[in-house]
């Protein structure tokens, strides 16, 4: 509809010049005085006339005195005809010109497929250069010419996203550089799944051994140092190294940068830190992972690292208030005067493990809970056995050979004892809840302050194909949770008690029962930490009342609880716990060939932390 109206107006338009031109000549028989400058302006028009305006011109003047009205009108008849039937001619002449073009537009849009399905073929840079010349040769073209290419590249067929993953595939960067610029929208389903290749740490050490002279950055370095090593990541620039310390001195601000440069990586790779108490790990893992899975990275090294033997020491708060005057003072009257201010008694302020809220360390909140719930102290012996003698075990299997980097002269986690029994356990006095009527808690069956570090590395499929390694299993849900153990909106929950509630959430999201799993990796940071939680679980009242669902959850295989061991043995470096046992549960799950794992770490404030592993 639109070319036809083109056509019109290009008709009328022409026609409308004729008409002029053609009363032009007409009126030069009426006006003999302006015959010449009519003569003139008909010479520039597209309409030849000059013939016969000659003969009327010549006719005029010879006979001039005999001319009569109906002459006139005969004439001018004529030249009416001849009007009429030079505009017929010229609307002709651009009827043929106009369907001209329009073949010509034809023929240049049937080669539009062709050369589209070249370019297809032609690298990058060309298609680039091809696209920036395609709006200049529109711009040239007929308005008519561009309304009807603009169809035609409509219906023009467009590479799916199939063809575009597949012409990816085939075009694999084979080197380490390049493979560290792959494009994260290479993969086009989000979310994509997030494969765990891998893990490494140190040896665990109790506090105050051989670990320590050494820092947060450097347990870190060596633990990460070791993961590069392992599966030849030099060079490499991954998409980002996630990990964080709970217990950080000043000169660790940028900790995990810091220690990613003391490594082989590119020195281009981001890294940042978080922290979340003994959830620090396991959240840095999520944070990097969800990345992947949408698709903004491709690969990542998460992890965490902590020291209880170069922990951070504060003054007292006199003395920072004295040492603060003592600095602004003008005189040395005023020097004096700070000087004297300080007590003695505030020199050292000493190092806290305790819930600002209520000022009770960790274990005595958790005396409380295992009061309420229950626990026996027998109960919590035999967990603790339990876990020294399977890291005992794993370690004489071999398990942990491609997990862990000797550190410092260590090769295994020095709290481990691989000769406990419950008669040796059972002489230990308790050591948390002693005004309990019968405290249970000893320094046995609660970890032990200990010092390391831990990471693992992540990728998508593509990625690890890409580098020649295996996905060991996927992080398919996670969630964390939080409990008021201080009571403001509520009855008090135990500070540790998080995961109990995190858990069924998850379930209910992945469409699973507690008893769908293979393995249950759950932080032991007290043995009646763990008890109290299975036994929530267990209980109906519990369930609908606290976690609002229509029954208990129900009881789990004990057999499949931390098979390997977990924290009572290894101990509790706070924010590397997380790396170890991402790194446990993905390696048992490649063992077996397929499974689940649930994951579960209880965290200071009242957090818990929980994932669910694939294979």
């Amino acid at each position: 509809m639109s070319n036809s109206n083109s056509k019109n107006k290009q008709s009328n338009a022409k026609s409308a010049v004729t008409s002029t031109v053609v009363n032009k000549a007409g009126q030069s028989l009426l006006d003999e005085n302006a015959a010449s400058t009519d003569n003139a302006k008909q010479a520039d028009s597209s309409v030849d006339f000059s013939n016969l305006q000659n003969e009327v011109a010549s006719s005029s003047k010879s006979e001039e005195d005999a001319v009569s009205s109906k002459d006139r009108a005969a004439k001018q008849k004529i030249i009416e005809e001849t009007k009429a039937q030079a505009a017929q001619e010229k609307e002709e002449q651009d009827a043929s010109d106009s369907e001209a073009e329009q073949t010509e537009a034809a023929a240049k849009d049937a080669k539009k497929p062709q050369k589209a399905q070249e370019n297809s073929k032609e690298q990058t840079k060309e298609k680039a250069s091809t696209k920036q010349e395609t709006p200049k040769k529109e711009a040239a073209k007929p308005e008519a010419t561009k309304q009807e290419d603009k169809s035609a590249k409509k219906e023009e067929k467009k590479p799916s996203k199939a063809d575009e993953s597949k012409k990816d595939s085939t075009d694999k960067p084979t080197n380490n550089k390049e493979k560290s610029m792959s494009d994260a929208s290479k993969t086009s389903a989000l979310p994509r799944r997030v494969a765990i290749l891998g893990g490494n740490r140190i040896p665990f050490a109790r506090s105050n051994g051989p670990y320590s002279d050494a820092s947060n950055i450097d347990m870190l370095s060596a633990a990460l140092n070791g993961l590069v090593e392992r599966y030849e990541l030099q060079g490499e620039r991954v998409g980002e190294v996630v990990a964080g310390a709970v217990l950080k001195l000043s000169r660790d601000l940028n900790l995990t940068r810091e220690s990613a440069l003391n490594t082989a990586l590119d020195p281009q790779t981001p890294a940042y830190d978080v922290s979340q108490a003994c959830g620090t790990g396991l959240q840095a893992t999520f944070a990097a992972s969800n990345k992947i899975a949408l698709g903004i990275i491709d690969s990542a090294i998460t992890g965490g690292v902590d020291t209880t033997s170069d922990a951070p020491i504060a003054v007292g708060d006199g003395l920072r208030k004295a040492l603060i005057k003592l600095g602004a003072a003008k005189t040395n009257k005023q020097r004096l005067a700070a000087l004297t201010s300080i007590n003695p008694k505030e020199l050292i302020d000493a190092p806290q493990n305790g819930e600002p809220r209520t000022g009770l360390s960790m274990g005595e909140h958790q005396a409380i809970t295992a009061l309420e719930w229950n626990i026996s102290r027998e109960a919590q012996d035999e967990l603790a056995v339990n876990s020294h003698h399977n890291l005992a075990r794993a370690y004489e299997e071999g398990f942990f050979d491609d997990l862990i980097t000797p550190y410092k002269g260590l090769t295994r986690d020095n709290n481990l004892r691989p000769d406990s029994s419950l008669e040796k356990l059972a002489t230990l006095k308790p050591v948390f809840g002693k005004r309990n009527a019968n405290p249970t808690m000893t320094a046995a069956n609660s970890t032990p302050l200990t010092d390391g570090a831990s990471c693992v590395l992540l990728g998508t499929d593509e990625w690890a194909e890409a580098h020649g390694l295996k996905p060991l299993a996927y992080i398919v849900h996670q969630e964390t949770a939080a409990v008021d153990f201080v009571g403001k909106s509520g009855p008090k929950e135990g500070l540790l008690m998080a995961p109990a509630y995190a858990v069924p959430r998850m379930l209910e999201r992945a469409g699973l029962t507690l008893q769908d799993f293979d393995f249950y990796e759950i932080h032991e940071a007290f043995a009646s930490q763990v008890l109290s939680t299975l036994a929530a679980w267990e209980d109906e009242t519990f369930c609908k009342e606290r976690l609002g669902l229509d029954k208990a959850l129900g009881s789990i295989d004990r057999s499949k609880l931390n098979v390997n061991g977990s924290s009572l043995a290894a101990g509790h470096p706070f924010a590397a716990t997380g790396g170890r046992i991402l790194a446990t549960a993905a390696k048992l799950l490649d063992q077996k060939g397929s499974g689940r794992a649930l994951i579960s770490i209880c965290a200071a404030g009242g957090q818990g932390v929980t994932c669910i592993l694939e294979k």
